[in-house]
């Protein structure tokens, strides 16, 4: 129908056109009331964004020369991340002359991403951006989640161990129950 003969229809309902698709050949519309045609899509895009899953990127900083024991850490809070389904940035800041051996600092970022490569798989390949080399790993999508026991589940395992009894050491007697004590006076 024609535009006049619409909109003299929406004013004779007292609702307004509203034109849902103006790309389309004609261009679509529909009498309703303006305001909750707004709320209905305020309320649809707020589920769209609820529905959204959120990315996280967590970041971890090392270095050329960074030791084994702290590089263990680092892959430990790597590996805790990946599991928690969020992506790890590894950044490798290089100092002074460091920067003219990369050779080093590619070798250390391979041994991170093999050795976390249970968890995780390599995203963006390690790049060299100035003073700084980066590679991103992403969570392994055909790995099993990580599950953590329950609250109860815990109360319940701590609760057994404090109602066994302690075993008597060697030079101890065990009581039968129902029989007196004999205290030394």
């Amino acid at each position: 129908m024609s535009s006049r003969q619409a909109l003299e229809m929406a004013y004779n309902q007292e609702l307004d056109l509203i034109e849902i698709a103006p790309q389309a050949t004609p261009p679509v519309c529909r009498i309703q009331d303006y305001g909750k045609f707004r709320f209905e899509q305020t309320k649809r895009e707020k589920e769209a964004r609820r529905a959204q899953k959120k990315v996280e990127i967590k970041e971890i900083r090392v270095r050329p020369k960074t030791g084994e024991h702290d590089i263990a850490v680092r892959m430990r809070a790597a590996r805790r991340f990946l599991e928690d389904d969020a992506k790890v940035k590894v950044w490798l800041r290089f100092r002074g002359r460091e920067v003219s051996h990369p050779e080093v600092a590619l070798a250390l970022l391979q041994r991170i991403a093999n050795e976390l490569s249970d968890v995780g798989v390599v995203e963006q390949h390690p790049a060299r951006q100035g003073r700084t080399m980066l590679m991103i790993l992403a969570p392994r999508p055909d790995r099993k989640k990580r599950v953590e026991p329950k609250k109860d589940d815990r109360a319940e395992a701590a609760g057994t161990e404090t109602a066994s009894a302690p075993a008597a050491s060697a030079g101890e007697s065990q009581l039968a129950e129902g029989e007196p004590v004999a205290s030394e006076i």
